[in-house]
This record gives C-alpha cells, structure tokens and sequence, in this order.
C-alpha cells in the first residue's frame, strides 16, 4: 500500500529516486503517518521552513482530523500484510503534541499496540517524555532523539531543550525498556568538530546505548535557505547534489569517519548509518547501503 485514502495522513515519502549515479542521494521510501505538521522548536536550517513556505501558519504546529488519523491508521493496520514503520515525524516534531488534551502518544501508541506486525516511529528533538513513560506497553513503538554537539545546538538550535535534557530522556526511555534510536544530524564541521562529536559520543553513552544510530551532514535545498532568518550555517555548503547543497565530500568524509571509528574503539558500536548521504559517501566508508538501516526503517 503506497498510501490510505487521500494520502493525506498516510502515504509513503518517495520523493528520492533509487540511486544510479553516486551523487544521488540515499533515502529508503518509508511511510509517513501525517497526523499533523509544523514544530515549535525554530532550527535554523529546518527544511520545513521551505516545505511550509506558502501555509499561512509556516512552521507553527497543526495537528489534523483524529478521527481521521485513527481510521486511516487502523485501515492500514489491518490491511498490509508486509511489516512497516509509519514515521510520525518527518513533517512535525513527533512529541509537539504532547500537551494536547488527549497527548499524541496516548492516542497512537495504543492503537499500534493491538496488533504486532507494524510499529509508530516518534522522531523528536522535545525531553518531554513524561506520557511515553505513563504507557504501557509500548512494544510497538520507537523513539528516535535528534541530537547535537552542544555548542551546535545552542547556535542554531535555539528553540530546542539543550541536549544534555534530551539524552536524559532517552536514558528515561531506553531505561523504560523503550527502543531508542539516536540521529545526529546535521552534523557541523565547526572548528572543533573533533571535540565537540566525541564529548556528545561519549554523553550518550555515559547514560544509554541506542540501539542504533545515524549520522547526516549539513545540508540545505534551496527552498529551506530562502525560508531562513539565521542563514550563519550556509557558508559550509559548498557541494551540490539532488538534494540539495552539502558541505564538501572531504570534510563530510573525514567527520563520519572519526565518529563512526569513536564509535568502534571506545564502545565496540557498529550499528551506524547515514542520513541523505550519497552513493559515493557510502562507498568511500565502506558500508553498504542495501544491507545497513538508518533511522526510518526496520
């Protein structure tokens, strides 16, 4: 099933064609659950300030129809056979809902838990996880934290909680007995890069092991460079590919290298994937794309 209905809550993103060239870009076609759009949190470089250019509200959260939400999630439910994640945030911070009346968690997570075939992905850079905690069980769903090197995130992430907050959440999650998965991304070649990567590595780790993580690097369309007021970060964007600009393939390679081999000798960590990286970029690390899986998938 490529979607339910309309496609206007659930439909499959394929808008990166199967990769032949190597500098086309890597994304798995995974199913979106649009159960609302916008995040409260104002990132710099957020590609939604140029998916949402033309919307009166911009960024500003909208959350759709639950009714409708619920009777296209429970058709696709009941009708597809083959094992899916249906990812809650591609289009919205997966836990902005939160402080609604009926929180989004509360809502969906229960509905997944009827059967055992398909699972709900929340992705989210919020540490508000006090209903996650609450719900049980929760076999069925993943959370996944988008997360920074500190000095990173308190430049162009400024609407976010700070990233120590967030790890705690995740540590609160995995503890809980929650599948937590863990994005950097994007990661910045900032002058001190090595430093600052390996404390954040190391964060983590002093407080849970993700069950896995993937990386992505800076990155904007043009569309999402139009729509930013602190464009500070699109002078390490010197690379075009189809999706968008990229910093340079040797400094991108040289960032992903260092965290994946920190990864390796200090944690005995290999599962690690990239975020809309290029044939190439997977090729030069030596990972293999059709067999490794990234934030979205399975």
């Amino acid at each position: 099933m490529e979607r339910v209905g309309d496609g206007s809550i659930i439909t499959r993103f394929d808008k990166t064609p199967l990769p032949t060239r190597s500098a086309d870009v890597i994304c798995p076609h995974f199913i979106e659950l649009k159960w609302a759009y916008g995040c409260p949190f104002d990132c710099a470089w957020c590609y939604l300030k140029g998916t949402f250019r033309f919307q009166p509200t911009k960024t500003k959260p909208v959350f759709k129809d639950r009714q409708k939400v619920e009777m296209h999630t429970r058709k696709f439910l009941e009708e597809v056979t083959t094992p899916e994640i249906l990812n809650t945030g591609e289009i919205a911070d997966s836990l902005m809902g939160e402080g609604l009346k009926e929180p989004f968690s509360k809502f969906i997570i229960p509905i997944f838990e009827e059967q055992n075939r398909h699972k709900v992905l929340f992705v989210t850079k919020s540490d508000n996880v006090k209903h996650l905690l609450e719900i049980n069980p929760h076999n069925q769903a993943i959370i996944s934290f988008s997360l920074n090197a500190d000095e990173v995130a308190k430049r162009w992430e400024k609407g976010a909680p700070s990233v120590d907050r967030r790890i705690e959440a995740g540590r609160k999650l995995s503890q809980a007995g929650y599948e937590v998965r863990i994005r950097i991304d994007p990661v910045v070649p900032v002058p001190d890069w090595k430093v600052q990567y390996t404390n954040l590595i190391n964060q983590i780790f002093d407080s849970f092991t993700p069950e896995r993580i993937t990386l992505g690097s800076l990155r904007g369309l043009q569309t999402t460079i139009n729509g930013s007021k602190d464009t500070s970060w699109v002078g390490y964007l010197t690379e075009k590919s189809n999706w968008g600009k990229k910093v340079d393939f040797k400094i991108r390679y040289e960032t992903y290298a260092t965290i994946i081999n920190l990864l390796k000798e200090n944690y005995s960590y290999s599962n690690v994937a990239l975020c809309k990286e290029t044939l190439a970029m997977w090729g030069r690390l030596g990972m293999d794309y059709k067999t490794i899986k990234c934030n979205c998938v399975w």
